[in-house]
């Protein structure tokens, strides 16, 4: 019996185990093993966007934006103070949408990579 690779990313949910499990099926090894290490440098843990999140409370706005990738967002929230923290409400309802969107994105720019490398 063989233990999961993914159950060892901090911060990972149920959802993105069985999707990582689903895109990573029929790869080898050594692919696999590039997939893991590229994969864990890039994702992000919803916590640490959660955390991100409120600092836009009582700091910066938008920081959650620029850290997923969206740049235009992260700087209409820096210059709107969140969409008049609005937004930043829905951000911090919906962290772990914007978490996963995000590491899903890696993911499969991860595996491109990882099938290319080996």
């Amino acid at each position: 019996m063989s233990i999961n690779p993914f159950t060892t990313l901090p911060g990972a949910t149920y959802e993105e185990i069985n999707f990582l499990q689903h895109i990573t099926t029929g790869i080898s090894d050594t692919q696999m093993q590039n997939f893991l290490n590229i994969y864990y440098n890039r994702r992000k843990s919803p916590q640490d966007i959660l955390i991100f999140t409120l600092l836009g409370f009582v700091g910066i706005a938008g920081v959650q934006r620029f850290l997923t990738g969206q740049i235009v967002m992260g700087i209409l929230y820096l210059f709107s103070v969140g969409f008049c923290f609005i937004m930043t409400i829905v951000d911090l309802i919906n962290y772990k949408t914007l978490t996963n969107e995000y590491n899903e994105k890696m993911a499969y720019e991860s595996l491109s990579i990882a099938k290319l490398n080996a």
